[in-house]
């Protein structure tokens, strides 16, 4: 389980496009994947924006990869 800044007991997952599996996500790792796909972009910023809508029980998609979330 990942604790990040307001986000408790949270299992983060990824997957490109093209895959058929969810794989486990560090935050790190989702910071470069977004830096990687939007480098224009502010990736905590976007990160942060991406846990929020993954909340709400949203699947977020980023260039080719999807976000998701599994709360325990």
């Amino acid at each position: 389980m990942q604790n990040w800044d307001g986000y408790r007991n949270v299992e983060f997952y990824t997957r490109y496009i093209y895959e058929k599996k969810w794989s486990k996500t560090t935050k790190e790792q989702a910071l470069r994947i977004i830096q990687e796909e939007m480098p224009q972009t502010d990736a905590e910023s976007t990160l942060k924006y991406i846990l929020a809508q993954l909340q709400k029980g949203k699947i977020v998609t980023l260039g080719e990869c999807r976000f998701g979330l599994i709360s325990s």
